[in-house]
């Protein structure tokens, strides 16, 4: 009991819980926002995230479908206020990396995990043949501008094989997606985006790193682990286990942009080698991160060394098929 009310007495309450808040999801600051509304956004988010993990395979969709529509339903304001503190910016830069790692057009996209739509939109907007989804029409189609090589579908958001013809896609991406996928799923999530891949396509994912977490509600709260619909955040050494284990040929990273780098590696800094080379380094670093005791010594070390060791709080993840 007294470790219950210790726990409860070091969460944050207030104008602090608010600006926490604010932060944590980039709400302007002329957006009305109150306690109340962040308190019923992490009970109803718990009561649901208990749902989808308690879920069976056989029901799953059903209950993912119900669980995000209830959430978007029952706090309608997140669509409003979510991101309406970001500025105006160019799209060109904001998405730049996309299409670094994607590579010129013509190809082939499908996008798991669409939301607004703003990525697939933009994409579709510099020519490549675009496919958004979702699993729920909730933040699904309604956001998406009439465009010509532009289409929209629902999926499980596992089983894409069902939903879409095989080898037919060059490149598969999702933007903070798999953290939310129940942990049982992922491999089968990844034999999936296989299937409907090409010879040589691939798949380019982001997701928040488990030593920078919680990336969810559970921040703003202060948890140690997440506890939100970030049903499970993850380590760099996980997917690309996962990855290999669901069939992928070639599973590697995002090289940094470093031209002092690039220059003395010269044609070797894109060889397969050097990319394997430095998926490993960064697993290295993760494992020692990982020996210290608690989340916040994590997170302060993952802070500390992201710019001297090239060491993103968010994992690029680019694996290849066969």
């Amino acid at each position: 009991m007294v470790l219950n009310m210790a726990k409860t007495m070091t969460e944050p309450r207030g104008k602090e819980l608010i600006e926490l808040y604010r932060a944590n999801y980039a709400i302007a600051q002329d957006a009305k926002l109150t306690e109340e509304m962040i308190l019923q956004h992490w009970e109803l988010e718990k009561h649901l995230t208990h749902e989808l993990l308690e879920s069976k395979p056989e029901s799953r969709w059903e209950t993912f479908e119900k669980c995000y529509s209830t959430l978007y339903r029952e706090l309608d304001w997140l669509n409003r206020l979510i991101d309406s503190n970001e500025k105006e910016e160019n799209l060109d830069v904001k998405y730049a990396h996309w299409i670094e790692l994607i590579g010129s057009v013509p190809k082939k996209v499908y996008e798991i995990g669409s939301g607004k739509g703003k990525l697939i939109t933009y994409l579709a907007t510099q020519g490549y043949e675009c496919r958004a989804t979702e699993i729920t029409r909730e933040r699904g189609e309604k956001w998406v501008n009439c465009i010509s090589n532009l289409t929209w579908s629902n999926s499980d958001g596992i089983h894409f094989e069902h939903f879409e013809p095989i080898n037919t896609y060059d490149v598969a991406i999702s933007d903070q997606v798999v953290e939310h996928l129940h942990p049982d799923d992922l491999v089968e999530h990844f034999r999936g985006v296989l299937q409907i891949l090409v010879s040589g396509g691939r798949y380019i994912f982001m997701t928040p790193h488990v030593h920078a977490g919680p990336s969810d509600i559970s921040r703003v709260f202060r948890c140690e682990k997440a506890m939100g619909m970030h049903l499970k955040e993850y380590t760099y050494r996980e997917l690309a286990i996962k990855l290999k284990q669901a069939g992928f040929k070639f599973v590697r990273t995002k090289m940094p942009n470093s031209k002092k780098i690039e220059r003395i590696l010269g044609n070797f800094y894109k060889s397969n080698l050097s990319h394997t080379i430095y998926l490993n380094y960064l697993c290295l670093i993760e494992s020692l991160i990982q020996c210290l005791p608690n989340q916040e010594m994590r997170q302060k070390a993952l802070g500390k060394v992201g710019h001297s060791f090239k060491f993103s709080q968010q994992i690029v993840m680019i694996a290849e098929k066969k």
